[in-house]
């Protein structure tokens, strides 16, 4: 069957990229036919599809657009796999839903399908669902377990008041999604009760019993104890305006920037500026640090040299000096971008 699946990735990565939803639902039912699980299908040939959408835009080979088309394509192909599989729930009741600003729905998505293919009773919420709501639904329909997806650290501060929600009310949460890290290290430190790297994990701890749940940390989080998160939100409008001030006196490129260049400009420290309030809520400068060796990857193939992004760092060092966390993330995010800028 795996063999089949490898076959079938790049005619469906076409079919997808060409904005053929019929084209690529007709491949997948095909393959359901000839006998593949369609967990399978889920797992092994539209979730590795995705991965690979998402890495051709990266490198500036797939536009915003076609990135949207493509994933649209996959959000239908996913529903017409769990219209034709239709299984009777057997088991108890899921409720599935992404943390309130968290867009990126298809992961959440794949875990209810291989859920329900299991046989629980699953609602899912979708994209971005504000917290208060959901709890107010969790307490309507009182469910066995929550699943929260992350897919962005710079959420987790929104998957965290959730988490804490859920665990004041008694409720289990099973944490997912990259935003939690690889090995789950910021759902154990934020309180939920387990976490699974995949789908087919999430699924497999379910079957398997009670839950191998985290022990509660008597340690508060780093953010609870000092106020360098707080701080930061609140400067952030006048920080980025100030460094961004800076950096076009300072860069001399920028000199030439037109009105989308600085506007992409703008947004690229926004996204700089809300990857480090995401490492000082977790205490971790990895956050930061990894964020920005991807940020000078994605810039480089558009284009913009390391160069630019060590420069911005510096400045934006220089103006928190007097929070001492943020700048331990600013130093690791400098020397990422200068390891970029020697390599590219």
């Amino acid at each position: 069957m795996s063999g089949l699946i490898g076959v079938a990735l790049d005619l469906y990565l076409e079919r997808i990229g060409e904005a053929d939803d019929q084209g690529a639902v007709d491949l997948v039912f095909g393959l359901l036919d000839d006998g593949v699980p369609a967990e399978d299908l889920l797992l092994r040939l539209i979730a590795p599809a995705q991965h690979r959408v998402g890495d051709l835009w990266a490198a500036n080979q797939w536009s915003v657009a076609r990135e949207h088309a493509a994933t649209a394509v996959s959000e239908a192909t996913v529903a017409a796999v769990a219209a034709r599989a239709c299984p009777r729930p057997t088991r108890g009741r899921v409720t599935v839903a992404c943390a309130y600003g968290e867009y990126h729905a298809l992961p959440a998505r794949l875990l209810v399908e291989v859920l329900r293919l299991r046989g629980w009773q699953v609602d899912f919420l979708g994209a971005s669902v504000p917290g208060p709501h959901l709890m107010t639904y969790l307490h309507q329909t009182g469910p066995d377990l929550v699943a929260l997806s992350c897919t962005l650290p710079t959420r987790l501060p929104r998957a965290h008041s959730v988490l804490t929600a859920c665990r004041s009310a008694g409720m289990p949460v099973l944490a997912g999604g990259a935003g939690f890290g690889l090995d789950g290290r910021y759902a154990r430190l934020l309180g939920a009760d387990v976490w699974a790297p995949t789908a087919d994990a999430a699924a497999d701890n379910l079957e398997a019993g009670p839950l191998p749940l985290f022990p509660v940390s008597p340690d508060a989080p780093a953010h609870v104890t000092d106020e360098e998160y707080t701080q930061l939100l609140q400067r952030r409008p006048e920080l980025l305006a100030g460094v961004l001030d800076a950096l076009t006196r300072t860069y001399p490129p920028m000199a030439s920037y037109d009105a989308r260049q600085m506007e992409r400009t703008a947004e690229d420290l926004g996204h700089i500026a809300d990857f480090l309030c995401a490492a000082l809520y977790v205490d971790d400068a990895a956050v930061f640090g990894e964020f920005i060796a991807w940020t000078c990857a994605v810039l480089r193939a558009r284009g913009v040299p390391a160069e630019a992004v060590v420069t911005g760092l510096r400045i934006l060092h220089d103006r928190l000096r007097d929070l001492p966390r943020a700048c331990r993330s600013l130093t690791e995010g400098i020397q990422a971008a200068q390891a970029a800028a020697c390599s590219g």
